[in-house]
This record gives C-alpha cells, sequence and structure tokens, in this order.
C-alpha cells in the first residue's frame, strides 16, 4: 500500500505552502528594506514564474493520478486553486509597485508602459539569455502587471473568448465566430454585454456566449508555449505510455475482470460537443453533463452489451467452459448461484429537471449496470421513462399497456453478478436523448445519477423494501455537484422549509422483491454476469438450454471448433440488444405454449422443438426482411416503422399458422428479403464465445 499523503494533490499543497512562506519572507524584507528594490522584483519574478507553473500542473491534475484514494477530491482542488490565486493576486500586486519607474514621474500612458515592457525584459535578458521566450513571457506579464495598479476598474479591459457562433439579429449586434477573442467594454446586468472583436467593431453579445480568456497580448504566446510544451510532454511521454500499455495488457491477461471505466468517463467530459453549447446558453439546467453510459455503449462495441454477454464464456484453459456445464441426471443445464442475485423493480423518479427551450427530447431512460466505484461490472441495461404533460418531472416506469408489456418499458429487472467486492452496487444514470431544434444535432446528456449499494457495513445483503435514493448531479466520478432543486449543504432553519425542500429533492424510487420459485429457478440458467428484464428470463433460459445442447452434448469432442448449423444460436443473442424483436419472439412463444398440452410441455425435445420454431417463425423472417430498418436508439420514425412491420407480420403468422401455413408464408414473393448470408444460419464457437 502507498504512502498516505504522497500523491500529485498533496505534493501541490506542500509547493503552495512553500510559496506562502516565501512571500511572507518576501514582504518582510520589501518592508525592511533589506535589499535593493532590483533584487525585491527579480525574487518576485521567480515566485510568479513558480506559481503560474504550479497553477498549470493543478488544473492538469485529476482524480485518477492519485496513487491512493482521495477524499473530497474535488472540494480539495478548488481549494488549492483559491490558494494558489490569492498567492499570484499579491504578487502582481507587490511586482506593480516594485516594477521600475518609467522616464516620466506622470502615471503612464499606453506607449509609456510598453516601453517598460520592453526595457524590463532587457534586464531580464541579462540575466537569463539562455531562455529569450521565458524573458519575452516575464516581459508580457510585467507589462500587465504595471497596467493593472494604473487602470481604473471601469477602464479595464476584460478579454473573453466566444464559445459558440452568433449571428447579431438586430442593429447593434455584434456576430462573433466560435474562438474569436473579444475585449469586454462594459458589462451590464441585463446580460448582454459590449464587445470589440480584432477588427474594432463593435456591438452586444450575450454573456452566456463568452468564456473568460487570457490578455491579448498573451493569447498567440501562450497558445505556442502550450504547443510546445505538449510537443514535449508527448516526446519524452511516449516510452511511458507505451509502457503502461503493455502493463495494462499484462494486467487484462492475468485478470478477467474489467479495468477501470474512468479514461472513458474523463474522454466524455474533456470533448466539446452540443452539450457544452447548450449548457453556455442555460439550456441545461445545473448538474446535467454528456451521458457517461451511453459513451461507454458507443466507444466500447458490444463490450457492454448484453448480447455480449450472453455468450459461452470459456475457461483459463480454454478447453472447456467456466459458466456452462449440463447435469447428466436432468438433461438440463447445471443451475448455478452467484454471489449476488437480486430481483427490482424501477418504481418513479420525481423532481428529475427539465432542459429548455430550443432541443426536443427524443427519449427519457435510465441506464443501469452493476459497478464498485470504479468499474462497470455487467452489460448495461436501458430502461425507457414515461409522464404525462401535466408532471413533466415525474418519471414513470411499466405503465399499464394493453397486450404485453414492451420490454422496453418493463422496470421489472434482475442483476447476476459474481464479482468478489464489497463495494458492490448499482449504478443508476437518468438520462435523455436530444435534438436540436436549430441544428438538427442529437446528444445524450445525463440528468443525474444514484448509487445502491447492495450489502451493508456488515456485509449483509439488503432486505427487501423499497428504497428512496437521493440523485446526484454530474457523473459517478464527480462528487457534491448539486442538481436544479436538490438540497443544499446548509440545511434550511425552519421544519417547514426542509419538508418543503426534501419534497423537491430529485430522488429514484426502487423496490427489492423476492421472485417466485420458477423464476429463480430459471435464472440459475443464466450466466454469472447479467443484468436484464424479468420477463425476458424463459427466454433466456431456453437459449442456455439449447447452447448447453449444441456445445457439451452434441460435438463430437470438446476439441471440435467446427461451425455448429443452428440459426437459433447464430442470432438469439443479437435480439438481447433490440427489444422489439426479443418481444417478437416472446409472443410468438407465448402463443406456442397455449396451443401445447400439458404432455407435449413435459417433453423436453418436443417444447425445445416448439421454441425453434416460433423463433424462426418470428424473428428470423423480420430480421432478414428489407422493409425492417435498422436499430436507431430513439429514432421515433425507426421506431414506428419496426412496431407497425412486426405487428403486421406477427398477425400474418398467426393466421397462417398449420402444418404448412408457416412455409408458406415464407415462400411467399411479396415481401421482399435480403440476401442469404451463412452467418446467419451458422454458430461459430471461436468468434462469439468469451
Amino acid at each position: 500500500m502507498p504512502p498516505k499523503g504522497k500523491g500529485p494533490l498533496q505534493q501541490v499543497h506542500r509547493e503552495v505552502d512553500d510559496m506562502r512562506g516565501q512571500l511572507e519572507s518576501l514582504l518582510k524584507d520589501v518592508q525592511g528594506k533589506v535589499e535593493t528594490k532590483e533584487e525585491s522584483f527579480r525574487r518576485c519574478q521567480e515566485l510568479q514564474i513558480s506559481a503560474e507553473k504550479t497553477l498549470k500542473n493543478l488544473t492538469q491534475l485529476t482524480k485518477a493520478d492519485e496513487i491512493a484514494p482521495v477524499g473530497n477530491y474535488d472540494q480539495r482542488k478548488l481549494e488549492e486553486e483559491r490558494r494558489l490565486h490569492n498567492v499570484l493576486e499579491q504578487l502582481n500586486k507587490l511586482s506593480g509597485e516594485l516594477s521600475p519607474p518609467g522616464p516620466s514621474t506622470e502615471p503612464p500612458t499606453g506607449d509609456a508602459q510598453k516601453e517598460d515592457g520592453e526595457d524590463d525584459g532587457t534586464e531580464d535578458g541579462d540575466e537569463a539569455d539562455s531562455d529569450e521566450d521565458t524573458a519575452a513571457d516575464k516581459d508580457d506579464r510585467r507589462q500587465d502587471e504595471s497596467q493593472a495598479p494604473n487602470a481604473t476598474p471601469h477602464s479595464e479591459p476584460c478579454i473573453y473568448t466566444a464559445l459558440s457562433d452568433f449571428k447579431g439579429d438586430q442593429d447593434g449586434d455584434l456576430t462573433v465566430k466560435r474562438g474569436d477573442t473579444l475585449k469586454i467594454i462594459r458589462k451590464t446586468s441585463d446580460g448582454w454585454w459590449l464587445a470589440e472583436n480584432a477588427n474594432g467593431d463593435r456591438g452586444v453579445v450575450p454573456r452566456t456566449y463568452l468564456k473568460i480568456g487570457s490578455v491579448l497580448g498573451d493569447d498567440k504566446d501562450e497558445e505556442e508555449d502550450e504547443e510546445s510544451d505538449e510537443a514535449e510532454e508527448e516526446q519524452e511521454g511516449s516510452d511511458e505510455l507505451g509502457e503502461e500499455e503493455e502493463d495494462e495488457e499484462e494486467e487484462e491477461k492475468r485478470s478477467d475482470a474489467p479495468q477501470s471505466n474512468w479514461p472513458t468517463f474523463r474522454k466524455a467530459l474533456t470533448e466539446i460537443d452540443a452539450t457544452d453549447v447548450l449548457a453556455a446558453m442555460g439550456t441545461i439546467p445545473s448538474g446535467f453533463r454528456p451521458s457517461t453510459l451511453s459513451k461507454l455503449l458507443v466507444d466500447e462495441g458490444a463490450k457492454y452489451r448484453g448480447s455480449h454477454f450472453m455468450q459461452p464464456e470459456l475457461s483459463q484453459s480454454q478447453l472447456s467452459f467456466s459458466d456452462l456445464f449440463l447435469d447428466p441426471d436432468t438433461g438440463r443445464v447445471r443451475p448455478r448461484h452467484t454471489r449476488t442475485c437480486v430481483c427490482f423493480t424501477l418504481w418513479s423518479c420525481k423532481s428529475i429537471p427539465t432542459p429548455g427551450v430550443g432541443v426536443q427530447v427524443l427519449s427519457r431512460h435510465i441506464r443501469l449496470c452493476a459497478f464498485d466505484g470504479t468499474r462497470v461490472l455487467s452489460n448495461i441495461h436501458t430502461v425507457r421513462a414515461t409522464y404525462t404533460p401535466k408532471k413533466p418531472r415525474t418519471w414513470l416506469f411499466s405503465p399499464r399497456t394493453a397486450g404485453l408489456l414492451p420490454s422496453l418499458l418493463d422496470g421489472d429487472c434482475f442483476l447476476r453478478c459474481d464479482a468478489d467486492n464489497p463495494d458492490l452496487g448499482i449504478l443508476f444514470e437518468l438520462g435523455v436523448t436530444f435534438i436540436r431544434n436549430s441544428t438538427g444535432e442529437r446528444g445524450d446528456l445525463s440528468c443525474g445519477w444514484t448509487f445502491l449499494k447492495l450489502s451493508d457495513a456488515a456485509g449483509n445483503p439488503l432486505p427487501h423494501r423499497t428504497y428512496e435514493i437521493p440523485v446526484s448531479g454530474g457523473t459517478p466520478y464527480e462528487k457534491d455537484v448539486d442538481m436544479e432543486g436538490s438540497l443544499t449543504r446548509a440545511p434550511p432553519a425552519g421544519m417547514f422549509q426542509q419538508m418543503l425542500k426534501a419534497r423537491r429533492q430529485p430522488k429514484l424510487i426502487v423496490k427489492f422483491k423476492t421472485p417466485n420459485s420458477r423464476i429463480k429457478m430459471q435464472l440459475s440458467f443464466l450466466p454469472n454476469t447479467l443484468l436484464h428484464c424479468l420477463s425476458s428470463v424463459p427466454l433466456l433460459a431456453m437459449y442456455r438450454q439449447l447452447l448447453a445442447d449444441a456445445l457439451l452434448v452434441d460435438r463430437p469432442t470438446m476439441q471440435n471448433a467446427d461451425l455448429i448449423f443452428s440459426p437459433v444460436l447464430a442470432t438469439f443473442p443479437s435480439l438481447v440488444d433490440q427489444p422489439d424483436l426479443l418481444d417478437a419472439v416472446r409472443t410468438a412463444w407465448m402463443d406456442a405454449e397455449n396451443n401445447m398440452s400439458r404432455a407435449q410441455k413435459r417433453d423436453e425435445a418436443r417444447v425445445k422443438q416448439e421454441f425453434a420454431k416460433a423463433f424462426q417463425s418470428s424473428a428470423s423472417f423480420l430480421l432478414r426482411s428489407s422493409s425492417l430498418p435498422s436499430h436507431r436508439w430513439a429514432d421515433p420514425a425507426s421506431e414506428e416503422q419496426r412496431s407497425r412491420l412486426i405487428a403486421s407480420t406477427l398477425e400474418a403468422l398467426k393466421r397462417a399458422r398449420g402444418p404448412s401455413g408457416s412455409s408458406e408464408l415464407l415462400a411467399d414473393p411479396g415481401p421482399a428479403h435480403l440476401a442469404f448470408d451463412v452467418t446467419e444460419m451458422t454458430f461459430d464457437l471461436l468468434r462469439v464465445a468469451r
């Protein structure tokens, strides 16, 4: 275990303490006139450079850089930034007092200030002639510092950078483009600031489009310095990165557990996309962030999808399976009991803020997965929420619908996880998929998150009851981020105010329950790690039974890895990621079960045969239809077209049910089908096994 307090943040804390000590010593020497003014000025400049370098390093630090866990990391980092800014302010003030006087005793004009800066730069260049760039930076900083004490607050030029394009619609508006540097002439309380661009044009710009930037004279130098620093860091750290990648690959080979997802989360936070622009416009409430679990699903491919976890997992020797065994007495899949197996119901979400004008919400949903504080340990499952126009801040799950409840809206879920971690729990991320009305750009936002640990302090499982969990803003790696409507850290004084605040607190209501004996048995047939809706358990258990028959009974030898002819095994896992097609198979299978007698239901071989027929007459037919659009998340037009086609196809298959009805429908030249592909008929063990 690394020694406590040796991380980068603690090192910055010590450096700031040392700088404050040097600053106090310098102030005492200046007051006591222990040394000449030039020597004090040189010490002040050196301390300024050191403080700016430390501030730059501090802004680049993240929680992932720490070698040991740090509590309240963001708060402590902000505290160090405040201390550094305080030191820099005192140094800037002292530098203005110690800077050498110009040729006149009158208040310096702009030209005089420029000459002073050049003279100072010459003196600095004599002392440090080996680094011309550093001297130039000192000149610019000294020039700015000499200007600051003599300028009034109202006439001081404030430099800002445009976050997004703004087109002036009325007379007096200033049209700016993203990245333009603007000098703010006057700030007003209505949020429309008078600005001047590089061409000298003046006009008003909304303050939400602006971000505070550096001084005009330093922009190019800072950009060049940053580019050179980044190039040096990349050149120096290339070997280290290569070694880190090799170490990560070795760790992945040594351990079956997934690695931390913080790099992907950090990438989602640092990228600039539509959400940053909307946040600057005030469209997104406080606490909203780009969706981190959506980012994982997009960037990591099939790694966090249910289809990946449904595939058999090979053992360490790669010659057998670690999660798929056959019971020789019954001929069924041998039940496997994992460390964690819970069933729960998503009840509702209350007081969830809604995006403002300018965006159209395509989907309100909640993404959930097994989580231990640093890693996602299961597939990421999504449940769509419903709401009423009268209560848009209240999300509901499992609404009452005619017929079967779609899997996408089913809030009854289960989690199986074999991870041995005392911090194991369920991560819930509330999110919306939106489209900008002006540009048509799509995006995924996180409306908050919450984490429910599945064991108490003593390690006992949580009791089966209803839990009201407060929702936090930000991401799972950000702490103490308040949301719109959340409780502040300072509680209200009165009891009545506390009750009102508690009612407005965003929260998620989850109910844990005990499944019946049949569901318990079917859950034991499933993989060691999986999160999905309870309504799909019979289908998933049947697929695992067919998988065990094909891999453990019908194969000539355990070393045989030839292609296996089985349309069900080849295409069923892809349905786990397409809820509407999974519902089609569930409907067809329920109709087939209703037409079977009790004796037929007791015949295992007959049940498997009927399931294969139901699958081929529903999903296999639909997957090869050219009229079925590809599955796309939160696309209303595509979802409606798929729904109509699935409903009409199932109705036609139901009418054509009989000895040759399905065959006649499949051979009907009316519907157009895609070209035949051998992968839809064969199961490739080497390609899909985990």
